[in-house]
C-alpha cells in the first residue's frame, strides 16, 4: 500500500457505504466510523467477527474517504494547511486502539509490558471463575456438597496466602502463651538423623508427625493387612479346634464352610495387598498374594502341633 504506483480498488460513492456514510459527513464521523469498524474487523483485535479481508476493504475506503474531503477542502485555500495536518496526524491513530487491546500508556515498550500483565491478571480471574463454575456445577444441590466445594476452593488459595495465615495463627498463640508449657521451649530442634543422603528438613518433618500420631498411608494399610492375616489365622485354627478328630461328615461340611469363608477374605485381603503395592515407595516392601490352600495347610499344621 505504501508504492506510489498502488490505486485502491473502491470508488468513493461505494468506500461511503464501507463506513457506512453518507457524502458529505465531516472529518469527525469519518474517524469515529474507521476507528468502530476497525475494531470490529481488525484481525489482531478480540471481536468475534475479526476478518483480514474486511479491514482492508474498510482501510481502502477510509483512504479514499480521506482522499475525496482532502480535494473538497482544497476549495478553501486558508483551511488547505490545517486540514493536511489534521489528516497526518489522524490518519495512523487507529493502531493506538488496536495495540494491546488499548491497555496501558507510555511508549510502546511500557505499553507492551503493561499489557502482558493485564492479560496475566485477566487469565488468573478466568481460571479462578472456571474453577469456582466448575465446583458449583459438580457439588451444588446438598449440605454435604456445599461443605465439599469449601474443602475445594480451599485448595485453590494462593501458597502466600496461607503462609502469612499460619504465621498469623502461630504469633496469636504465642502471644497467649499457648506454647510456654512445652517441654522443648527455647531449646533447638534435636536432629533425628545425621545421614547425609536424607533431606533433614522432610525427616525432621516426618518424625514429628510420627510421634504425634501421623503415619504415612502405606504404613497404615501394611500394619491393617497385618493384622488381619493373623486374626484370619487365629480364627480358622480356632474353628479347626472345635471339630472332631476324625472329623464327622456334618463337621466336615462344616469345615468346608469355614474355608469357603476364608477363601472370600483372602480375596478382599489380597486387594488390600495391590492398594498397598501401588502407595509402597520402596520396590522392596512390596508384598504378594496370599494363598487359601496355604493358610488351611499351615492352620491344620499349627492344630496338630498343638
Amino acid at each position: 500500500r505504501m508504492l506510489s504506483g498502488y490505486k485502491p480498488k473502491n470508488d468513493v460513492v461505494d468506500s461511503y457505504k464501507v463506513l457506512e456514510l453518507e457524502e458529505g459527513c465531516s472529518l469527525d464521523d469519518v474517524r469515529n466510523s474507521y476507528r468502530n469498524l476497525a475494531k470490529k474487523y481488525h484481525p489482531d483485535s478480540s471481536s468475534g467477527m475479526a476478518d483480514s479481508r474486511a479491514f482492508i476493504r474498510v482501510e481502502e475506503a477510509y483512504r479514499v474517504v480521506l482522499n475525496d474531503l482532502t480535494a473538497r477542502q482544497k476549495s478553501e485555500p486558508g483551511e488547505e494547511e490545517e486540514e493536511e495536518e489534521q489528516f497526518k496526524s489522524k490518519s495512523l491513530q487507529h493502531r493506538h486502539y488496536l495495540s494491546f487491546e488499548g491497555v496501558g500508556i507510555g511508549t510502546p515498550s511500557q505499553r507492551e509490558k503493561q499489557y502482558m500483565q493485564f492479560r496475566v491478571d485477566r487469565a488468573t480471574e478466568q481460571v479462578l471463575e472456571y474453577r469456582q463454575q466448575r465446583l458449583e456445577s459438580r457439588y451444588a444441590g446438598s449440605d454435604l456438597s456445599r461443605a465439599k466445594d469449601v474443602r475445594q476452593s480451599k485448595k485453590v488459595k494462593i501458597t502466600q496466602a496461607v503462609e502469612r495465615l499460619v504465621e498469623d495463627l502461630i504469633q496469636e498463640s504465642m502471644a497467649k502463651g499457648d506454647f510456654d508449657n512445652l517441654s522443648g521451649k527455647g531449646k533447638p530442634l534435636r536432629k533425628f538423623s545425621a545421614s547425609p543422603h536424607i533431606d533433614p528438613m522432610t525427616h525432621n518433618l516426618n518424625r514429628i508427625l510420627i510421634d504425634n500420631g501421623y503415619q504415612p498411608e502405606w504404613i497404615l494399610l501394611q500394619k491393617e493387612i497385618r493384622e488381619t492375616i493373623e486374626r484370619l489365622r487365629r480364627s480358622l485354627v480356632a474353628s479347626r479346634r472345635k471339630l472332631g478328630e476324625p472329623m464327622t461328615l456334618p463337621e466336615q461340611k462344616q469345615w468346608g464352610r469355614v474355608c469357603e469363608q476364608l477363601a472370600e477374605d483372602i480375596r478382599k485381603l489380597n486387594k488390600r495387598v495391590d492398594d498397598f503395592n501401588l502407595v509402597v515407595p520402596i520396590l522392596s516392601r512390596q508384598m504378594v498374594h496370599f494363598s487359601t490352600d496355604k493358610e488351611i495347610l499351615r492352620a491344620r499344621n499349627t492344630y496338630e502341633a498343638v
